[in-house]
């Protein structure tokens, strides 16, 4: 009895225990609130006593003093997003070659780099005749990138009506069927030399008919070839720097295969002339990315204005693109491609054949004697090559 007496005042001892440090936890809790609340209204407070109250003052400077309190917040805001934007570490700069895209994009980035002559450009009247000033503008706009033009709400100048184009390519073309720029230093198509491309009855009606020597490549010998390879039918091509349209021509005639021409009316109307012998024009500078979809052509040539003079990255942008249009097994024919002859080992040589692609043919001569002549041979080299993607 007395053990049980005993260890009932214990454990009344221990719940009086518990009940009075529950009850020391209430209080504290109780008086951190209070003191909490004290604090938050002794802070407002502080801040009304500041503040003119609104409701005294006039509706004008009522309004007056919301619109500031809000500027205040803005400002307090926007300082707050620049602390924690130099607080973390700046993002990785972009890679080098990107960059240099960004200098290189078909898409009108580069307008904005010429604003003199984008300003000359775009000063013309709307809904009525847009300026003949292709030479002096709209060209040297296109060469540096600025492409697609912007001008869009004025009439472009065309040639008077015209019925009598004839209807083979290889005819000679009526002077009436280009426009003639004013101030012209010629204007006829007997003014214009023969190797422009315009010679159309002779110089343009034997090319790529008949090879003088390794570096040419005929329509016959190439369509033997894509056969030999397995390249299937040349249907669709893109001539990169086609000149007067000549291979779209030839092409036309002996495989029924529809080419693109890329032009530039630099000192000759190339895109008229060739529209007037019944091929398709693409006016397009080469650092443009071709305007066809992906792995659709079966040909594309590089011809002569594919060159040394051409920078090696937007070069290289050139036969990436190139890669990106052709179908599997198409054919990329390098036409008369222009370098010294070290470069072509250090650097030309080995751009082709990062592409993985099969060589069909690869032939290199000197630029201004044939290959079988004797004497000492030049710095200047051509390369023609036919190149067949995986």
């Amino acid at each position: 009895m007395a053990d049980s007496h005993l260890d009932r005042a214990t454990a009344m001892r221990r719940a009086t225990a518990v009940g009075s440090s529950s009850s020391s936890l209430n209080i504290a809790f109780l008086l951190s609130m209070v003191a909490t609340n004290l604090l938050s209204l002794y802070h407002l407070s502080t801040r009304a006593s500041t503040a003119p109250p609104l409701l005294t003052l006039p509706p004008h400077q009522r309004q007056d003093e919301q619109l500031l309190r809000q500027l205040t917040a803005i400002r307090a805001t926007v300082s707050h997003l620049n602390h924690l934007r130099s607080s973390t570490p700046p993002p990785p700069p972009p890679p080098p070659e990107l960059l240099l895209y960004s200098r290189l994009a078909p898409l009108a980035s580069a307008c904005s780099a010429h604003p003199d002559l984008l300003h000359r450009f775009m000063s013309y009247t709307p809904f009525s005749p847009c300026p003949d000033d292709a030479l002096s503008l709209a060209e040297p706009l296109l060469l540096r990138g600025c492409h697609p033009l912007p001008r869009r709400r004025c009439f472009s100048p065309t040639t008077t009506r015209n019925n009598n184009l004839p209807t083979d390519p290889f005819s000679p073309l009526p002077d009436s069927a280009v426009r003639w720029p004013p101030g012209a230093k010629c204007t006829s198509f007997s003014c214009l030399p023969p190797s422009l491309g315009f010679d159309l009855a002779r110089t343009e009606a034997a090319r790529f008919l008949r090879a003088e020597g390794p570096l040419d490549l005929t329509v016959p010998q190439l369509l033997r070839l894509a056969s030999l390879s397995r390249a299937g039918p040349i249907r669709l091509g893109l001539d990169v720097g086609g000149g007067t349209g000549t291979l779209a021509a030839r092409l036309k005639r002996a495989a029924n295969a529809t080419v693109l021409t890329t032009t530039m009316d630099l000192g000759a109307p190339y895109s008229e002339a060739a529209a007037a012998r019944g091929v398709v024009p693409v006016h397009a500078p080469l650092q443009q990315r071709f305007p066809v979809g992906d792995g659709t052509m079966d040909l594309v040539r590089a011809g002569h204005a594919v060159n040394r003079w051409i920078p090696e990255a937007a070069l290289e942008f050139l036969w990436y693109d190139a890669d990106r249009v052709l179908r599997p097994r198409g054919l990329l024919w390098i036409d008369h491609f222009w370098c010294r002859r070290p470069d072509l080992a250090a650097v030309y040589q080995p751009m082709l054949r990062r592409l993985g692609y099969k060589t069909l043919k690869w032939a290199v001569a000197d630029k201004t004697t044939p290959a079988a002549a004797p004497g000492p041979k030049h710095d200047d080299v051509y390369l023609t090559a036919l190149l067949q993607k995986p």
